[in-house]
C-alpha cells in the first residue's frame, strides 16, 4: 500500500507466531482450526488474485481510490513448520525474561499440533 503512495520499502523481514488457545479447547477443534488455515493458505497460494479484492475491507475509506489492490502482493503466510523443543524453549526463555505472561505452566506438547 505505502509503495503505491510513493515510499520505498527499506527492509524486508520475516517473523514467527505462535497461536494460543485458552486452556479447556479440545485439541482436536485445534487441528480442525489449523487445519482449516492451512487449506486456505493453499488457496491463497494457487489463486492470489481470486482473494485480494478483500484487502479493501481493511483498508479506509479515505485511501480507498488511491490503491489497486490488484498490484498488492499475498501479504503474510502461515508457513507450517515443525515447532522443535529446542525452539519452544529458547521462545519459553525471551518470554520469561521479559515477563510478558503471568506465570502459568505451559505444555509443550500443545506445540506440536
Amino acid at each position: 500500500m505505502l509503495e503505491q503512495l510513493g515510499f520505498h520499502k527499506v527492509v524486508d523481514t520475516t517473523f514467527m507466531i505462535a497461536f494460543m488457545f485458552p486452556a479447556g479447547v479440545a485439541a482436536d477443534d485445534v487441528r480442525k482450526y489449523m487445519n482449516g488455515l492451512r487449506r486456505a493458505q493453499m488457496d491463497l497460494d494457487l489463486q492470489p488474485e481470486k482473494y485480494k479484492h478483500f484487502y479493501r475491507n481493511e483498508i479506509p475509506d479515505r485511501h480507498q481510490s488511491r490503491l489497486d489492490v490488484r498490484r498488492f502482493s499475498t501479504g503474510e503466510r502461515i508457513v507450517f513448520l515443525p515447532y522443535t523443543e529446542a525452539t519452544f524453549s529458547h521462545t519459553q526463555e525471551w518470554l520469561h525474561e521479559r515477563r510478558l505472561f503471568a506465570e502459568v505452566s505451559a505444555t509443550p506438547g500443545a506445540a506440536a499440533m
